[in-house]
């Protein structure tokens, strides 16, 4: 049976695992060390999903900022990374990370989510084109990768701005 939960001390090696097996390399693994050693990561936003006492899946809600011309910065969330163990892949675990991760982000009192992935998969979450919202960002991002998604009623109502993403995203990329 599949268990989602917090994150807990002793499971970032097999959390940088599942990130090396499902994109092939280290840079989302240097993504998350760098998150959780910063004034960034939100512990209770840094999910697991476990199968059998094996963690095959990680999702990564941290702190960015919003920029408005008009009014104060803003802290709001990234989703990134996501994820899901390749021979586990296809079987809802994804979409119970995204879930579970954007209901605690809810309780918690966050308003938006930012995320830069596929668009054929993100909108069945609630996320939109960002740029269509008002929001934009200073990489080149294809438009339809480019997402947010409100976790409050009528959050995404005048509330665009420029995205900018935490120190910790330097180390690696978003794609």
């Amino acid at each position: 049976m599949l268990e989602l939960r917090p994150e807990r001390p002793g499971d970032e090696e097999a959390i940088a695992e599942v990130n090396r097996r499902a994109f092939g390399g280290e840079e989302e693994v240097g993504i998350i060390a760098a998150i959780r050693g910063s004034e960034y990561f939100i512990p209770e936003l840094s999910l697991v999903a476990e199968l059998d006492g094996r963690i095959i899946g990680h999702i990564m809600f941290s702190i960015i900022t919003l920029v408005r011309l008009d009014r104060p910065a803003e802290k709001i969330l990234s989703l990134a990374p996501m994820a899901v163990d390749p021979e586990v892949q296809n079987r809802g675990t994804g979409s119970a990370l995204v879930q579970a991760g954007m209901e605690k982000a809810r309780e918690l009192g966050h308003t938006v989510v930012i995320v830069i992935g596929h668009p054929e998969y993100y909108p069945r979450f609630g996320f939109k084109q960002a740029r269509m919202l008002g929001f934009d960002i200073e990489m080149e991002v294809p438009d339809e990768a480019f997402m947010a998604a409100g976790l409050q009623p009528d959050a995404l109502q005048d509330v665009g701005g420029m995205v900018q993403f935490s120190p910790p995203f330097d180390t690696g990329t978003l794609d």
